[in-house]
C-alpha cells in the first residue's frame, strides 16, 4: 500500500479576495455599473449622511456562520476585511462555530428568543423552516435594475424564493461532479472521460470503466451514494423524485429510485469497484486522500472539493456525473440572510450584495471552492476574472453550462432537515446490513413523512 501523501494546503494560492477586480455592492458581479442602492431606509447616497459609507458613527454588524474548513473561514475573514475597507464606517464581527444540525438548532433557538445576529449563514435545507418562523427580513423589494433578481441562475433563485418572496441571497452554487486521478488512467491505458456534458458517460459506461480501473490495490470509484451530494443527482437523472410537488410527502419508494440504488450496490458488491466508508476508516484516509494517492481512481464529490484537490498538486481531471436518462447535476448552496430584528438593515443589505459580488464570491470561485450563482458571472468577460488555469485546468470551461443550468437539489427545498439523516441511516442498512430495498425505501418515506408532519403541525 502506498504511503499517504502530505497534502499541501497553500493558503496564499487560494485566498485571493483582495486581488480580484470588482466592487463591493455591484450592479453586476464584474463591477460594471453603479453601486446598488441600499435598503428601503435610504439610498446608497443617503447612506453617506448616516455614516454607512463615510463619516458618522461606526455601525457594527454581527455575522454568524459555521466552521466548514480553515480555508473557507479565512476566506470569509479576508472578504470582511475587503468590505470594511470599502465601508470604513461598517464593522463586521464574524463568529464561526457550530455546523450541521447543531448550527440549525442554534439558529432556531436564537430566532425564538429574538436574538439572531444581523447577518447569518442559513443552510438551504433549513431556510424554509427559518422563514416560516418570521425570523428573516423580506428583501424582495430591495432588488432593482441595478441589482436584478433575475440575474441569479434558476436553481439559486428557486431556492431563494418562498411563495414569491425572497429572504436571503444564495452564497454561490455547488454541484457534484466526477474527479479522477489522471495518473491511474494513464497507467491503465484508459481514455479520460469527456468534460463535455453532451458527450458524458452513461451509467453503464461509467460502471464498465470502474471495473477496468479496479485491481487489488485500486478501487475504480467512490461516492455514488453520498446523500444529497451525489445521490440526488442520480435519482433526478433517472427520472426519479424525492418529494411530491409541494414537498409535503416523500416519494423515495419508486421504480426509478429503486433502480439507482440497485446499480450503486451492484458497482460496490457485484463488481467490487467501490469501497464503503468503513474501508476508508480502516486505512485512515479521507476520500480525497484515497483519490490523491491512487487508491481510488474516480471520486464523486461536490464542486467545492476542487479547492483542496487543486492545492494538493495531484494530476487531477474533472467530468460530469454519469447519466442514467437525463444529463444533469444538481445545484444548491447556503444563503446569506438578514434577521428581521436587525437594527442595521441598510448596512446589512450592503453587506449581502458584497457577498454575492465578484470581489467576494468571485475570489472563492477562483480558489475552486464555489461556482457562480449569477448569469452575468458566466459571461466571457466575467469568467476571465475568476477562471484560474492552475485550479480549474484546461477542460473545466466545457462544464460551465452544466453548473449554470443545474437542477435544484431537492434537499434545498425540503421542509424537514431530518430527511438527510433518515436517508443516510436507511441507505447504510441497505448497503451494509443487506436490508431489503423495498423495506429501505418504504422506511424512508414513512420516517420522512412523519418528520414533515411534525414541522407542518408546529
Amino acid at each position: 500500500m502506498r504511503k499517504k501523501r502530505v497534502m499541501a494546503l497553500i493558503l496564499a494560492a487560494v485566498m485571493t479576495v483582495a486581488a480580484v477586480t470588482g466592487c463591493g455592492a455591484p450592479s453586476r458581479p464584474d463591477g460594471a455599473g453603479e453601486t446598488a442602492p441600499a435598503a428601503d431606509t435610504g439610498s446608497a447616497d443617503d447612506a453617506a449622511d448616516t455614516g454607512t459609507a463615510s463619516g458618522g458613527d461606526i455601525v457594527e454588524l454581527t455575522f454568524m456562520g459555521w466552521e466548514a474548513s480553515p480555508l473557507e473561514t479565512q476566506a470569509v475573514k479576508d472578504g470582511i476585511a475587503a468590505f470594511e475597507a470599502q465601508y470604513p464606517n461598517i464593522k463586521v464581527n464574524y463568529t464561526p462555530g457550530l455546523a450541521g444540525s447543531e448550527y440549525n438548532a442554534k439558529l432556531l433557538s436564537s430566532a425564538a428568543a429574538g436574538s439572531l445576529p444581523d447577518v447569518m449563514f442559513v443552510a438551504a435545507e433549513s431556510y424554509r423552516t427559518i422563514v416560516s418562523k418570521g425570523a428573516l427580513w423580506d428583501i424582495t423589494e430591495q432588488f432593482d435594475e441595478n441589482y436584478p433578481l433575475d440575474d441569479f441562475i434558476e436553481s439559486s433563485r428557486t431556492i431563494m424564493e418562498v411563495d414569491g418572496h425572497v429572504y436571503g441571497i444564495s452564497s454561490c452554487t455547488v454541484s457534484p461532479i466526477i474527479y479522477y486521478n489522471k495518473d491511474v488512467f494513464d497507467a491503465k491505458g484508459i481514455p479520460y472521460p469527456s468534460a463535455d456534458p453532451e458527450n458524458c458517460w452513461t451509467i453503464d459506461e461509467f460502471r464498465e470503466v470502474a471495473k477496468q480501473l479496479t485491481d487489488e490495490d485500486i478501487y475504480g470509484a467512490y461516492g455514488l451514494e453520498t446523500v444529497a451530494d451525489t445521490l440526488n443527482a442520480q435519482l433526478l437523472s433517472n427520472g426519479g423524485t424525492r418529494y411530491n410537488e409541494d414537498f409535503t410527502k416523500s416519494t423515495m419508494n419508486s421504480p426509478e429510485n429503486k433502480e439507482v440504488f440497485e446499480i450503486i450496490k451492484a458497482i460496490r458488491i457485484e463488481d467490487g469497484s467501490a469501497p464503503d466508508a468503513s474501508t476508508l476508516d480502516a486505512v485512515g484516509m479521507s476520500a480525497k486522500q484515497m483519490l490523491q494517492t491512487g487508491k481510488v481512481a474516480m471520486l464523486m464529490d461536490g464542486s467545492w472539493a476542487l479547492q483542496e484537490l487543486a492545492a494538493s498538486g495531484m494530476n487531477i481531471g474533472m467530468a460530469p456525473l454519469p447519466a442514467y436518462d437525463k444529463v444533469l447535476t444538481t445545484g444548491q448552496a447556503h444563503l446569506h440572510c438578514i434577521a428581521n430584528t436587525s437594527p442595521h438593515k441598510e448596512e446589512a443589505w450592503l453587506f449581502l450584495q458584497f457577498l454575492s459580488g465578484m470581489e467576494y464570491q468571485g475570489a472563492l470561485v477562483k480558489s475552486g471552492l464555489w461556482m457562480p450563482n449569477r448569469y452575468s458571472m458566466y459571461e466571457e468577460d466575467a469568467v476571465a476574472q475568476w477562471y484560474d488555469e492552475k485550479v480549474h485546468g484546461d477542460s473545466y470551461k466545457q462544464m460551465l453550462t452544466y453548473f449554470r443550468d443545474a437542477a435544484v437539489d431537492p434537499t434545498a427545498l425540503q421542509l424537514s432537515s431530518q430527511a438527510r439523516d433518515i436517508i443516510a441511516e436507511e441507505t447504510d442498512m441497505y448497503f451494509k446490513e443487506d436490508q431489503d430495498l423495498d423495506v429501505t425505501l418504504q422506511n424512508m418515506d414513512t420516517r420522512i413523512d412523519e418528520a414533515i408532519q411534525d414541522i407542518l403541525g408546529q
